[in-house]
C-alpha cells in the first residue's frame, strides 16, 4: 500500500477531470541551458536525466518533458552545488550531506506520527496506525531532511551565481472573459472552472490569496470548462454568464461556490433575486440559452489549450493543473515577474 501518493498522482488527484500552442522554440541538445558559477550544464545533460522519468497521465506532452527536465536540471544544480561545497571542505559529497543536512534532522515523534495519521485517513486507505506508523515516520523524516536540503542549497545559491534558461511551454489562450485587474498588469492568469467541481472550489481561496497577494500586477480573467459528467455545470456556466449581463459576475460566481449544493434551475434564478439583479432579464437570458455558444467557445478553447479536467490554470500561458498549493502559483508568478525585469 503506497501511503504518500506521488507528485504525479497528487496533481491528477487535486483536479476534476473529463470523460470526454503557442509554440516554443526548440533548444539544440548542446545549448546550455543553466551555469553554476562557471560551470555549464547543457540540454542533453538534463535529458539524459529527465528522459527516465515517467510522464503523467492527463498532461500534454511539451508540458510533461518541460516538468521532466526541471526536475533534472534542479538535481544536477543542486549536485554541483554540493560537489562545490565538499571540494572547499575538503570531503565528498557523502560526508557534506551527513554534516550538513543528515544530522541537523530531528526525530520524529510518536505524537508527529499520530497527528499525521489522523490529518490524512484518505491517504492510508482504513489502514490501522500500527501498521502505517513506519512509512509514515520515514515520510516525516524525508520530508524534514528535503526542507533542510533546501535550506542549505539557498545558502550555497547565495555564494555561487546560479542561472537557469530552460524556457517553460506556454499555450496561447485568449483572456475572454470576466476579468479582475488591468489587462497591461504583466501577469494574466487564466481560469478554467466548473461550478460543481469540488476541486474548483477547493482552488477559489488559493485564487483569492494570490489576487490579494499580487494586486495590480495580476489580470485574472474566468473562462467556463463545465464538465460532462456534472450535470449542473453547464445551466451554472450559463447563469453566471445572465450574471455577468448585468455586471454582476463576480458576486454571482460567490454565491455559487458559497453555496455548492443549490445548483437547481430553480436555485440559480433565486441566486440572481438574492444578489438584486433583474430577476425577469435573468430569466429569460437563463430559460433562452442566450449565452450557451459563449460557454462553447470557453470548453473549445480549452480543449485546444489542453484542458481535460478543472481548474486549469495558465500564468503567461504556462498550465498549472487542479487545485493546487499557494506555494506552486507563487514559483511561477516570481519567475514571470523576474523575466520581465531582465
Amino acid at each position: 500500500m503506497i501511503v504518500v501518493p506521488a507528485v504525479a498522482v497528487l496533481l491528477v488527484a487535486a483536479a476534476c477531470s473529463s470523460t470526454s500552442a503557442q509554440q516554443t522554440r526548440r533548444p539544440a541538445p548542446t545549448e546550455v541551458v543553466a551555469t553554476v558559477g562557471a560551470s555549464e550544464i547543457t540540454l542533453a545533460e538534463v535529458d539524459d536525466r529527465a528522459l527516465e522519468q515517467p510522464a503523467p497521465a492527463g498532461v500534454k506532452l511539451s508540458q510533461a518533458l518541460y516538468d521532466a527536465r526541471e526536475a533534472a536540471l534542479d538535481d544536477i544544480i543542486a549536485n554541483r552545488l554540493l560537489d562545490a561545497a565538499a571540494k572547499a571542505q575538503g570531503v565528498d559529497r557523502a560526508a557534506l550531506i551527513d554534516k550538513e543536512i543528515t544530522a541537523k534532522i530531528s526525530p520524529v515523534s510518536d505524537a508527529e506520527i499520530a497527528a499525521w495519521y489522523k490529518a490524512n485517513q484518505n491517504r492510508v486507505q482504513g489502514a490501522p496506525l500500527e501498521q502505517v506508523r513506519q512509512p509514515i515516520k520515514n515520510y516525516l523524516t524525508q520530508e524534514r531532511m528535503q526542507a533542510i536540503r533546501e535550506q542549505y542549497l539557498d545558502t550555497l545559491r547565495a555564494k555561487t551565481p546560479v542561472r537557469t534558461m530552460l524556457e517553460p511551454p506556454r499555450q496561447k489562450v485568449a483572456a475572454n472573459g470576466p476579468a479582475k485587474g488591468s489587462a497591461n498588469a504583466p501577469i494574466e492568469m487564466i481560469e478554467f472552472s466548473d461550478f460543481q467541481c469540488p476541486f474548483c472550489l477547493r482552488a477559489d481561496p488559493t485564487v483569492q490569496q494570490v489576487l490579494k497577494t499580487y494586486g495590480d500586477r495580476i489580470h485574472f480573467v474566468y473562462r467556463h470548462y463545465p464538465l460532462p459528467n456534472h450535470p449542473s455545470a453547464r445551466p451554472a456556466a450559463e447563469a453566471a454568464a445572465c450574471a455577468n449581463e448585468q455586471g454582476k459576475f463576480w458576486p454571482y460566481h460567490d454565491r455559487l461556490f458559497a453555496n455548492p449544493t443549490k445548483l437547481s434551475a430553480a436555485d440559480l434564478k433565486q441566486h440572481a433575486v438574492d444578489l438584486g439583479l433583474n430577476a425577469a432579464q435573468f430569466d429569460a437570458c437563463v430559460d433562452s440559452h442566450k449565452f450557451k455558444s459563449e460557454v462553447d467557445a470557453d470548453v473549445r478553447d480549452g480543449e485546444q489549450a489542453g484542458v481535460n479536467g478543472t481548474p486549469a490554470f495558465f500564468i503567461n500561458g504556462r498550465t498549472i493543473s487542479g487545485a493546487q498549493p499557494y506555494d506552486v502559483f507563487k514559483k511561477i508568478i516570481d519567475e514571470e515577474l523576474a523575466a520581465k525585469k531582465r
